[in-house]
């Protein structure tokens, strides 16, 4: 199955009120404006869209109003993170006739399986949806792990096309390359090794901190496809302490502060998550306003 994935796909987040229903509208704001500062993709309900905390109605509701708001001009993409096989078809299923472009299918929440129940688990979504794939391979927020052996046994599913590799083990990437070549397109899902995933072969990027500052993430990919790799350095580096952000603990809350910092989006989160308070929140903004105050120079090109 043939996909056009690259660039910049951001995990969007789920914009909520101040009594912490969804804010629909809102949330088509927030993807517009990033569609319009250049993204070339949208990942609708992934970790940073805080998957897990809505209920199914509420899942179709966001993603019904994401592809509405994208009206085809990126793919869209939605997260799949149930805690059970049937849960996962139900909701791929729905996600193929609300109109979605393709499915981020994750292993099962709370239950580790074992390689085979794995394998299982992901061809008994890919066999009951038409969509394409990409797998999320995540072992330290997950704890499981799509190493070679799985992918191996997925081979010979053909929607099953692509992984967002979120180790950070780059030498993965390398690994996967030299043993499928070009079967499973390769993106980067580690904000903080993104740029190693690039040179080692991702085609995309999964990005969380895009949410704050979409523009300068579509420029780092951009810079890199064109060869002009001091400035994909220069923006990397500037970005860096953000980056790190999306590999702790927090990093829903500290994406969507920075959101707000920015003037993009609201910090509210559903519990059993809170907004980041003392310390911790007054470094998140800190490094915020630091990183708003030396923005690198890029040519901004946004999308129609």
């Amino acid at each position: 199955m043939a996909i056009g994935w690259r660039g910049v796909f951001p995990a969007v987040t789920t914009q909520l009120r101040a009594d912490l229903s969804i804010d629909l509208a809102d949330t088509q704001r927030v993807v517009d404006d990033l569609i319009r500062d250049g993204v070339t993709g949208v990942i609708a309900l992934g970790t940073v869209g805080e998957n897990n905390s809505l209920e199914y109605d509420e899942k179709v509701s966001v993603l019904s109003a994401i592809v509405e708001v994208v009206a085809g001009r990126v793919p869209v993409l939605t997260g799949v993170s149930e805690y059970d096989t049937r849960r996962a078809v139900r909701y791929a299923q729905a996600a193929e006739k609300i109109g979605a472009d393709g499915l981020m299918l994750l292993p099962p929440m709370v239950y580790v399986p074992q390689p085979h129940e794995l394998v299982a688990h992901f061809k008994g979504v890919a066999n009951n949806t038409a969509l394409p794939i990409m797998l999320y391979n995540n072992p330290p927020a997950y704890r499981t792990v799509i190493d070679k052996a799985v992918l191996t046994e997925l081979v010979d599913t053909p929607n099953i096309v692509c992984v967002k590799e979120s180790a950070p083990d780059t030498r993965r990437f390398t690994d996967f390359r030299n043993h499928f070549g070009d079967r499973y397109v390769l993106f980067a899902g580690l904000d903080d090794v993104a740029l190693e995933g690039l040179y080692l072969g991702a085609q995309g990027w999964v990005s969380g901190l895009t949410n704050a500052f979409p523009q300068e993430s579509v420029e780092l990919v951009r810079a890199f496809e064109r060869g002009d790799h001091a400035k994909a350095l220069e923006i990397y580096r500037w970005f860096m302490p953000l980056l790190h952000l999306d590999a702790e603990h927090d990093l829903v809350q500290s994406i969507k502060l920075a959101e707000e910092v920015m003037g993009r989006g609201s910090e509210r989160v559903l519990p059993p998550r809170l907004p980041l308070i003392g310390e911790r929140r007054a470094e998140v903004i800190a490094m915020v306003e630091k990183a708003a105050a030396t923005r690198p120079t890029i040519q901004v090109a946004k999308a129609a």
